[in-house]
Order: C-alpha cells, then sequence, then structure tokens
C-alpha cells in the first residue's frame, strides 16, 4: 500500500506563486510514476505533470510549461508541485496520483485511470 498526502494549497492572487508538497508514504520503493492531476468544478479531471521516479524525467501539459516545476525531497520521500505566475484559470483541486504498476509506460500519462494511488487533494484558488 502506498499513501499519497498532498498540502498547500490556499489562495493566491494572478501573478502569485504556491507550492503543493504530496508526501509518499508505504510502499513508495515499488512506484514507476508520480503525477499531478486537477479538477475544477464542471470540468475533467486533467493531468498537469509527470516523473517517471525511476528515470528522473518530467513532462508537462503545454498550458503550465515555463510556469509550474517539480522539485523532488528524496529524503522526506516528497514530490512538489511548484507553481508561478499563476492564473485565474490554475484555479482547481489538485491531487497526487501513483503508478505502481508501470501502466503509464502503455498509456497517455495525462489518463488518470492508469494511476492506483490518490491523495485526498488540495485546493488551489487564483483570484484575478
Amino acid at each position: 500500500q502506498v499513501q499519497l498526502t498532498e498540502s498547500g494549497g490556499g489562495s493566491v492572487q494572478a501573478g502569485g506563486s504556491l507550492r503543493l508538497s504530496c508526501a509518499v508514504s508505504g510502499y513508495s520503493d515499488d512506484l514507476y510514476f508520480l503525477a499531478w492531476f486537477r479538477q475544477s468544478p464542471g470540468k475533467e479531471r486533467e493531468g498537469v505533470a509527470l516523473i517517471n521516479v525511476r528515470a528522473d524525467l518530467m513532462d508537462y501539459i503545454d498550458s503550465v510549461k515555463g510556469r509550474f516545476t517539480m522539485p523532488r525531497d528524496i529524503a522526506k520521500n516528497t514530490l512538489y508541485l511548484q507553481m508561478s505566475s499563476l492564473k485565474p484559470e490554475d484555479t482547481a483541486m489538485y491531487y497526487c496520483a501513483a503508478d505502481s504498476q508501470g501502466r503509464v509506460f502503455n498509456a497517455r500519462w495525462t489518463d488518470g485511470n492508469k494511476y492506483d494511488y490518490w491523495g485526498q487533494g488540495t485546493q488551489v484558488n487564483v483570484s484575478s
């Protein structure tokens, strides 16, 4: 079992920054991928950023490239989502997700159905 715990959400004005945290506990050595997803009311869940934890390779959706980064603290077993130049359209519940079976290798990483562990989410509100 793997547990994911997000934190760091909050309210910020457009142009501001936030850092989200995803603390990973349990059998974290079994993981292949970690990802950040977001969902706002009335919209589909959207993959935001991905890391191949074994190869340390990352990918981001176009709308956040250049604004979001994903640093890691391996000692703390924590993945971060550093968000800057935030826009009102970034407002959403942000979730951390993990793939422990390698299913993302054979799928679009933005397909949330390929992840078997999810955190409870942390809310980000960006006002204009």
